[in-house]
């Protein structure tokens, strides 16, 4: 193995990411680790010996060549595009990321920063498939016929994707490097069992322009496990089973057809087995990523061909929302607003242009959401209730009934809103809701509870945990039970010391009994919108 250079640092220490490390700390490639989870971050730190890093640390560390993203797929675009523009090569887990569009954008600043872009299509450096696709580019197999993949399992289901994103793009990554070429028709059928608008199981079939068929079979809920990959040629069949032991994982079939006459009979022929060297794929990921930087050669994953990838992913999704129409009428309701297909949206609602809607949230009726908000995972909002633009809802929070954001606004994670101050199951209190008014650029941090009846004033901020029982002042910064002020924030988010000056932007600001002004603007704006 060439020597290699302690210049990646690896973002995402979870489920995937820990083997992320590990094998770029095997090959002496670590040199940081990166996770918003402390816990897991410091424990790949110990256990590596390298340091933890905040994300902007690692953008900002020359040292560091290239970074690899094992974040959520949701964060891969933007953590792969601040990467690259700020000199960084970067390889990212798949998908690319869950837009076409944005996945070319990327391709297209790899391109002109000249940064290597390589996406984790992992069995592409698996020895059983190098030698599978060795055997196809030779000719062994003849002209292909027909391929399919199944991979199935029990679990692990997910509620943020269905299981065509889940399984599927490493099965499709294997078959268009065998094709050669992207389909001209893609079909998918999807089953709904667990959820009804998250795919537990689908077929994609795929026409080549070639006349090369195949279809992938993806499902969690199977009774074994099972990750088959079958080509189908003139001259042969292989099969790529990875449930296998090495000696067994890739199996040759010299079968034929004979015709007689007019009728096709098959000529079986005995399995052989194909000799392989015994690697870890991951490892040889790793490495050819390693390599990547130090030659700047294309990655053999690079970012295009994870980019065709996410197209059929793309066209395949399509065909199966065109399955659940309820899902399309939502969308048609709300041009310019993307609305996740597990999310709800009842009528009559107002959704403003460039408002996302994640996972499993609801929106109920005669709720107002302004323009370029992002609504969270598992949140609910409504009825009667009324956001501004700009506004952030993270995730596990819900907006009742009385509850008024204006622009700007932003919720941390499971932050809570009542809006009635007795609540019994048995007794009715609907007349007695109170509203909360929560004003421009305010900001609530995570599992903070907001008693109704309250103001929030403008650009408050509101830490986490915090439970606030009465009116807060403008830029006022309350924290603890029950919430008090313990200083004063800035338009910008920063804490003022005594001189009450910003210091991110050089904002002044006056304070006079007990209300904080501004008066005087600093020479960098820092505040968008």
């Amino acid at each position: 193995m060439a020597s290699v250079k302690k210049n990646i640092a690896v973002a995402g220490c979870g489920y995937w990411g820990k083997n992320l490390v590990r094998n770029f700390a095997e090959i002496g490639a670590l040199a940081a680790v990166c996770d918003n989870n402390p816990d897991l971050a410091n424990a790949m730190s110990v256990q590596h010996n390298v340091p933890v890093l905040t994300w902007d640390a690692v953008l900002a560390d020359p040292a560091i060549a290239g970074v690899a993203i094992a974040a959520p797929a949701a964060l891969h675009y933007t953590l792969a595009k601040q990467a690259m523009l700020a000199g960084k090569d970067v390889f990212v887990e798949k998908p690319l990321s869950l837009d076409v569009n944005e996945a070319q954008e990327l391709c297209q600043l790899a391109d002109k920063h000249g940064r290597i872009l390589m996406v984790g299509h992992l069995l592409q450096y698996h020895a059983a498939f190098l030698k599978l696709k060795d055997m196809v580019a030779s000719g062994d197999l003849g002209r292909l016929n027909y391929i399919y993949s199944n991979r199935l399992n029990l679990g692990k289901i997910r509620r943020e994707e269905d299981i065509l994103w889940s399984f599927a793009p490493h099965d499709l990554s294997m078959i268009l490097a065998l094709a050669g070429q992207e389909p001209e028709q893609v079909h998918a059928h999807g089953t709904y069992t667990l959820h009804n608008s998250i795919a537990d199981a689908t077929i994609t079939h795929m026409e080549f322009a070639s006349g090369l068929n195949a279809h992938v079979f993806v499902s969690w809920l199977h009774p074994f496990k099972e990750q088959k990959l079958v080509v189908v040629g003139e001259k042969g069949m292989a099969v790529f089973d990875d449930g296998q032991a090495w000696p067994n994982k890739l199996t040759l079939y010299r079968h034929a057809i004979q015709w007689n006459g007019d009728v096709p009979v098959p000529e079986k022929a005995d399995g052989e087995a194909v000799e392989l060297v015994v690697s870890e794929p991951l490892r040889g990921e790793c490495q050819h990523f390693a390599d990547c930087i130090d030659s700047r050669k294309q990655a053999r994953t690079d970012g295009r061909e994870g980019l065709r990838v996410l197209k059929v992913l793309d066209r395949a999704s399509k065909a199966l929302k065109a399955e659940r129409p309820v899902v399309k009428a939502v969308e048609n309701a709300h041009p310019g607003v993307m609305v996740h297909e597990s999310a709800y949206v009842d009528q009559p609602s107002t959704i403003g242009a460039g408002t996302k809607i994640w996972h499993f949230s609801h929106v109920l009726p005669n709720t107002v959401i302004g323009k370029n908000c992002v609504i969270g995972q598992n949140c609910v909002l409504g009825p009667d209730v009324s956001v501004g633009n700009t506004c952030k809802i993270q995730n596990n929070v819900s907006l009742y009934k009385g509850v008024v954001l204006e622009d700007g606004v932003f919720c941390g994670p499971s932050c809570v809103f009542t809006n009635v101050n007795n609540p019994r199951a048995e007794i009715e209190r609907k007349s007695e809701y109170r509203q909360t008014l929560v004003k421009r650029g305010a900001t609530i941090g995570a599992n903070a509870t907001i008693v109704c009846g309250h103001t929030l004033g403008e650009y408050c901020f509101i830490a986490a945990g915090a439970v606030v029982a009465g009116d807060v002042p403008a830029f006022a910064l309350m924290a603890g039970v029950p919430a008090k002020r313990i200083g004063w924030m800035s338009h910008a988010g920063a804490k003022l010391g005594a001189d009450l000056v910003c210091p991110l932007s050089g904002d002044k600001y006056q304070e006079k009994d007990g209300v904080l002004t501004l008066v005087e603007q600093g020479k960098k704006d820092v505040i968008h919108g």
